[in-house]
């Protein structure tokens, strides 16, 4: 996932490094360098504290809608990649059954495009979320050993 972040400096000061998509998220470094490092954390930890809040997580915005902000006039933008499978957490093993043609495919892109079959999966399924306009709400509901999900009222 690529979101877009605003660079900025005040005279004296570090930069300061705001995520538009990402509400309260933001960092800072004394480079741009380290501000980039440390923003991506804090995307990371936020989409974190968002997941276990059972929050919608927003799609990443378009950089030139951003611009039209006035907060952001005198910031530099960027695009900062964030991996799905950096995301802190239990790791689950689970398996899957998948056509062979759609498994050939999948390992085509992440040869061309890097990666793995974990994180190009776990990335379509938080942008498929992301991109879901019907965000109904459910709840885990447990009978004895069974779990089944409700829509919550």
């Amino acid at each position: 996932m690529l979101f877009p972040v605003v660079i900025h400096k005040d005279q004296d000061s570090d930069y300061g490094v705001t995520v538009p998509d990402l509400e309260g998220c933001f960092s800072a470094g004394s480079t741009i360098e380290e501000a980039l490092q440390e923003v991506r954390n804090s995307i990371l930890c936020h989409i974190e504290g968002m997941l276990d809040d059972d929050e919608v997580i927003p799609s990443p915005g378009d950089v030139e809608e951003h611009q039209k902000n006035p907060d952001f006039k005198d910031g530099i933008f960027m695009l900062v990649r964030i991996d799905p499978s950096e995301i802190s957490g239990e790791i689950k093993r689970i398996n899957l059954t998948i056509p062979e043609r759609v498994l050939a495919r999948l390992d085509r892109y992440v040869y061309v495009n890097g990666g793995n079959r974990s994180a190009l999966l776990t990335e379509a399924a938080l942008k498929l979320i992301m991109e879901d306009k019907r965000q109904v709400e459910y709840q885990i509901e447990k009978k004895g050993d069974e779990r089944r999900l409700s829509p919550s009222c």
